[in-house]
């Protein structure tokens, strides 16, 4: 397994923000880190008192954990429950939430053009992405071929109420592709509901900034895909979220050639076009959802990602190809301002 580089650099500008702030004593930063979801995750409350910060950064903090646990894709979880029963070739009543979360993926799926389908949890599995240290070795042949030939899908997942059922055994769910983003809404709310108004979330990579921090916007950076340094940098504001897909946090090399988790339905092999793509998402219901799911079809997509913009609704996004050149869309050139230049 290779190293791993963070997608973004909130953390480390967070961390230049405390030492911005050791000469002011009016402001303050309450920070507090985790990690879940694989992940290490931070949530920034900006002039909250002491213990208002806290409550909040724990209530969310609870909420992750608990989301990570009911819905990991290869721990006992609900959702490997839901998988197994599947694989039997019986139905499962899920649990209202889970029931929601499949039919929103469901209609997500669809508009990417099944390019993002958190179904393909078998392949995933296959290709040595359900563990915490990927081995440099390829699947096994027969099985691949086997699934390749099944075309495992979430649109072959029925739902009757919570009833959940798939005639394709071959279906497992994985919703490693969505769940952060999910997480993001849930702390979004969980802060507002504590009266939080300034924050900044950062799960790994995937950011959700409210309000601001003295006034001034919250400033992230997107991760070079190959080198440890920020791309770019720009200023979220008041409800934003953002997120990038690369192929540089989750992946193996073998005989000179990368393999990444995220993996091509169309072809049942890890894609290869792109080493990452940022999505900007204004604020809105789901904005930390869809800056999690949304990247994923566009960077499998890889030379075609424009055409998948508007059936998306994505206007604000950035892509490093697999030659390392940038593109971006023109809503977003004027928000970013260029680091490195790959």
């Amino acid at each position: 397994m290779r190293g791993r580089l963070p997608r973004l650099f909130a953390a480390a500008l967070a961390a230049g923000l405390l030492l911005l702030l050791a000469a002011c004593g009016r402001e303050t930063l309450h920070s507090q880190e985790s990690y879940v979801f694989g992940t290490r995750v931070e949530v920034l409350v900006w002039d909250a008192d002491a213990a208002t910060a806290r409550e909040a950064t724990a209530a969310v903090l609870r909420e992750f954990d608990r989301l990570h646990r009911a819905y990991h894709a290869w721990q006992p979880s609900e959702l490997t429950a839901l998988n197994e029963a599947i694989a039997a070739g019986q139905s499962h009543e899920v649990s209202p939430e889970l029931a929601s979360m499949i039919a929103e993926a469901k209609t997500l799926a669809a508009q990417g053009e099944y390019l993002f389908d958190p179904g393909v949890g078998a392949l995933v599995k296959l290709w040595g992405f359900h563990d915490d240290t990927f081995k440099p070795q390829l699947p096994d042949a027969n099985k691949l071929a086997a699934l390749v030939k099944a075309r495992p899908s979430i649109a072959k997942i029925t739902l009757a109420g919570r009833r959940t059922a798939s005639a394709d055994f071959s279906v497992a769910l994985d919703f490693g592709g969505y769940l952060k983003g999910v997480a993001l809404d849930r702390a979004a709310a969980i802060l507002k509901s504590k009266g939080i108004v300034n924050a900044l979330i950062n799960i790994g990579g995937n950011v959700m900034a409210l309000g601001s921090k003295g006034g001034t916007a919250w400033r992230v950076g997107i991760q070079h895909p190959r080198r440890a340094e920020p791309l770019a940098t720009l200023d979220l504001r008041d409800g934003e979220a953002i997120g990038t897909s690369g192929d540089y946090q989750r992946y193996f090399e073998l005989d000179g050639r990368r393999y990444c988790h995220l993996i091509d339905p169309r072809t049942a092999m890890p894609a290869t076009g792109t080493q990452a793509l940022t999505v900007l998402i204004p604020p809105g219901a789901s904005a930390g959802m869809r800056s999690d799911a949304l990247s994923k079809p566009l960077f499998i997509a890889g030379d075609d990602w424009r055409r998948l913009l508007t059936p998306l609704g994505v206007t604000q996004a950035l892509r490093i190809d697999a030659a390392g050149r940038v593109e971006m869309t023109d809503a977003l050139r004027p928000r970013l301002k260029l680091e490195s230049h790959p």
